[in-house]
């Protein structure tokens, strides 16, 4: 196997994360949704947990991605 090849397998592989953070994402601003359509008034003590659920699922993501492109730009 070509080295290349091994390297965009590699980064592929790594973009796998990318597909677990948006699922992450969908879950916390369904929840988020589903737990202001039941109750409203408590919109100031929910939305802070689900910027930072959003804020943690992304950053799993973009460690995915940043693992790609050291595969494919760095080794």
């Amino acid at each position: 196997m070509d080295v290349n090849a091994a390297k965009m397998i590699g980064a592929g592989l790594a973009c796998i994360a990318l597909v677990g953070a948006g699922i992450g994402i969908g879950n916390v601003f369904a929840s988020l949704i589903s737990s202001l359509a039941r109750n409203p008034a408590a919109q100031g003590q929910v939305q802070p947990f689900a910027f930072l659920g959003f804020a943690l699922s992304e950053a799993t993501g973009l460690f995915g991605l940043a693992i790609a492109f050291l595969i494919l730009f760095v080794f």
